[in-house]
């Protein structure tokens, strides 16, 4: 089993920063912020116009979309990559964006995929979102991989997109899909403990996410009233209450803390991964605690990659809003192609 520690970082020096981008609470609100979506389409202008819509069939009904994106630099794709957002966000969110421009400049085509009652796809499906419904995001890479047959195919996701992208590692063997790679940045890794981590960080955390959430109920239910009705969940909710009503309301699980057990990757549950992974974290990540990292067993085929700054998928190097995990998910995916 790996152990705690950066390994094998051919020419990556770990990721530390002076001043203000020293700061934790500053590359956390960077790294989604308006500013840096504004940066990302000056940086690869018409990326998501150029791409193309798919619905994919992930098996038991369920429908998800995704964009489509092919490399226009290399005579033959070096692969694809399966790119995976973080909760309440989207294939248009800024560092989704960056990753898909700088993989395909790469020679990669990307497919980014919209989770369940994500972006602008509540009508997609009567059931709601929630964070174990692994089998249809597995359904979505095999769609992937059926349609497409890229020569080598990867994915890579950030925070809870993160944590996806690693149980879908861990299950592509059983599953049938041949995955050449796993990236995950920030993935939260005991879901109950990254809940506490929010309650006691600073408001804007808890806040945000709950903005997001109650946005994305009341459009579900505008779609099917018939169905939902979460008129007394939204009167001053907490982002516990909502889980809990959530799970107790629309999940197999009895109880808050069996739901957060069924998305949990902590401890020995990615000990038997087959699949070639790098998992990046940083030490002062304000919503995911350190200390679960320090119990994770790997096989020898993973890495952990932390670093002394960096924030909630952050890693902002400097004021032109780049990040440092750009130049980091590039060099190991080229490297697993070849």
């Amino acid at each position: 089993m790996s152990t705690i520690g950066i390994r094998s970082l051919h020419g990556h020096t770990t990721f530390r920063r002076r001043g203000p981008l020293a700061n934790a609470h500053v590359q956390s609100l960077l790294a989604s912020s308006g500013l840096r979506r504004a940066a990302a389409r000056m940086r690869f202008p018409g990326l998501h116009e150029s791409s193309s819509e798919q619905i994919l069939d992930c098996g038991a009904g369920v429908r998800l979309q995704g964009f489509l994106s092919v490399q226009s630099v290399r005579p033959a794709s070096r692969g694809m990559v399966v790119l995976l957002h973080g909760w309440e966000g989207s294939v248009q969110s800024s560092y989704l964006m960056v990753s898909a421009g700088r993989l395909l400049a790469a020679g990669f085509d990307v497919f980014r995929l919209h989770f369940r009652d994500h972006g602008d796809t509540h009508h997609l499906n009567e059931g709601l979102f929630h964070s174990c419904r692994l089998d249809e995001v597995v359904g979505a890479v095999k769609a992937v991989q059926q349609r497409y047959r890229p020569r080598k195919l990867a994915v890579a996701g950030f925070s809870l997109g993160g944590n996806f992208a690693l149980r879908v590692a861990n299950r592509a063997p059983q599953a049938g899909v041949d995955l050449a790679y796993a990236f995950a940045v920030c993935p939260p890794l005991d879901p109950a403990a990254s809940l506490r981590q929010i309650e006691i960080a600073p408001w804007v955390y808890e806040r945000y996410f709950i903005a997001k959430w109650v946005e994305s109920l009341r459009r579900k239910q505008s779609l099917y009233p018939h169905l939902y009705d979460f008129s007394a969940w939204l009167r001053k909710p907490t982002l516990r209450d909502l889980t809990a009503r959530m799970v107790e309301g629309y999940t197999r699980y009895e109880r808050l803390e069996d739901y957060f057990n069924g998305y949990s990757i902590a401890g020995d549950r990615l000990a038997q991964l087959a699949v070639p992974a790098t998992i990046v974290t940083a030490t002062d990540d304000p919503v995911i605690p350190i200390v679960d990292y320090h119990d994770l067993k790997l096989p020898e085929c993973a890495e952990i990659i932390l670093t002394d700054h960096g924030g909630h998928c952050g890693f902002i190097e400097d004021w032109r809003l780049k990040s440092w995990i750009e130049d980091l998910l590039v060099e190991r995916l080229t490297r697993a192609a070849e």
